[in-house]
């Protein structure tokens, strides 16, 4: 794929980049390195400065960047603008709670006298340059959840953004350069994914972080096995949402069109399975068909946008390919369900009901506006289903049941719970998946740690 910008919208080429070369790649790399020399002494208190500097800047330049996301890759413009607001909460979240949460462990003194020692710390150290592999949904949340606490953490960051981002990814180099960050500190580098390999070969680059596809997931961290260095990976996600008699029906039918349609259905953590007790089941479909089709789909710079094009052709090409399988083997289709006419990447939002295990959208991400719906007679049934998937990212629950919300918490397969409500990230939660969504976990103080060289410093009496 060309490193260029090209309008979702309409499919016009904006702006062309060229791949850097094998020198400017080398003269990143011996720059990572360096900076990461005497960044990584550099106290809190400076860290922290300088991340709050640029989260001030991403606020002024929230309206200019907003825009830019939406034309590289269709996200809604005033979804664009709410992600760009959430990167500069986080960036602040950490550089309020970094400090504490990389503070020195004390063991118990029990445990300190019977190991033979007079003090025992427990620290928490920066590893090095870090390479990150980026998608392009969420073009700045998915590296800001990196970078911040990286950052934060005295380490150095190295991105490689989706080729159809390639502005957005600009603007986080430059972004970082403004706020005051050494030079060197996070770069961005403009190579293609055959590239992607010899950087994390190369003995200056620590660990890497990736949050794309499975198969993008499975060589980089064979690729890291190999060289024995560090991964977190956050891959795919086909995310149940459960239905019981107890739920507030209409409420459910409300979020259930949002959790599906967020970022035009493409989000790894979109609830895409929908999984209905019979009791409520008719009553839930009709109000969520009904929101489904009220959508409004146009053109993602329209304030009163909805849902606008996927990002890529292709993207667009798969989704309507699993729909098309789906209704072949015997689906029914509830709304949408068919390409429209005209320019643009767009598909409609559609529901499915009749879907059984044969089809390729029960067992593959849909990674579009695209919502299966399951009638189940009780809790069991719907576990069964819910975990009858090769992915565990998150997860929705609703029901006003103790029982049952233990139940789930307990016998659901992914990494996230969210009962009554959207499954969302935030910073002072772990995030992150089971199964094939991934790996490690991301924000939060596990997330802040996952590249820290965690370090017991034993004293003898």
């Amino acid at each position: 794929m060309p490193i260029a910008t090209v309008n979702p919208a309409n499919g016009e080429t904006l702006e062309t980049f060229e791949p850097m070369g094998e020198e400017e790649l080398e003269r990143r790399l011996q720059l990572a390195e360096a900076t990461f020399r005497t960044y990584r002494t550099t106290p809190f208190a400076e860290r922290a400065r300088l991340l709050n500097r640029a989260a001030g800047l991403l606020d002024e330049d929230l309206p200019e960047i907003a825009r830019v996301m939406t034309t590289e890759m269709g996200k809604p413009v005033a979804q664009a603008r709410a992600e760009a607001a959430k990167c500069a909460m986080a960036m602040r979240w950490y550089a309020e709670h970094a400090r504490r949460l990389l503070a020195e462990k004390v063991p118990s003194e029990t445990d300190v006298r019977d190991s033979g020692a007079s003090r025992v710390r427990i620290t928490y150290r920066p590893i090095g340059p870090v390479l990150a592999v980026m998608p392009w949904n969420f073009p700045l949340w998915q590296v800001v959840r990196f970078a911040a606490p990286a950052l934060m953490a005295g380490n150095v960051g190295l991105l490689k953004h989706a080729s159809n981002v390639p502005q957005t990814a600009l603007y986080l180099e430059d972004l970082f350069h403004r706020a005051g960050f050494p030079e060197g500190c996070f770069q961005t580098l403009l190579i293609g994914s055959g590239a992607v390999d010899g950087v994390l070969r190369d003995e200056r680059v620590k660990a890497a972080t990736l949050t794309g596809s499975e198969p993008a997931g499975r060589a980089v961290a064979s690729t890291a096995g190999e060289m024995i260095k560090k991964t977190v990976l956050e891959l795919g996600g086909s995310d149940p949402f459960i239905v019981m008699p107890s739920a507030d029906v209409d409420r459910a039918a409300r979020v259930a069109v949002t959790a599906r349609v967020q970022n035009n259905g493409q989000s790894c953590i979109a609830a895409k399975r929908f999984i209905v007790h019979s009791e409520v089941y008719d009553a839930f479909v009709e109000k969520f068909v009904a929101g489904m089709r009220a959508l409004k789909v146009g053109d993602p710079l329209e304030e009163s946008t909805e849902v606008g094009p996927l990002a890529t052709e292709q993207g667009r090409a798969d989704v309507e390919e699993l729909v098309d399988d789906a209704k072949r083997s015997g689906a029914d289709v509830l709304c949408g369900g068919d390409r429209p006419e005209g320019p643009g990447w767009y598909y409609p939002p559609t529901v499915l009901a009749g879907v059984t295990r044969e089809m390729r959208i029960h067992r593959e991400e849909a990674f579009g506006p695209v919502a299966t719906v399951y009638r189940v007679d009780d809790l069991d049934d719907a576990l069964l289903i819910a975990n009858d998937s090769p992915f565990g990212l998150s997860s929705n629950v609703w029901t006003r049941e103790e029982h049952e919300i233990e139940r789930c918490a307990r016998d659901l397969e992914a990494g996230g719970v969210f009962v009554n409500g959207m499954t969302s990230s935030y910073p002072a939660f772990p995030f992150g998946g089971v199964k094939r969504s991934g790996y490690g976990r991301e924000l939060s103080a596990e997330g802040i740690r996952e590249f820290c060289n965690i370090t017991t410093v034993w004293q003898g009496a």
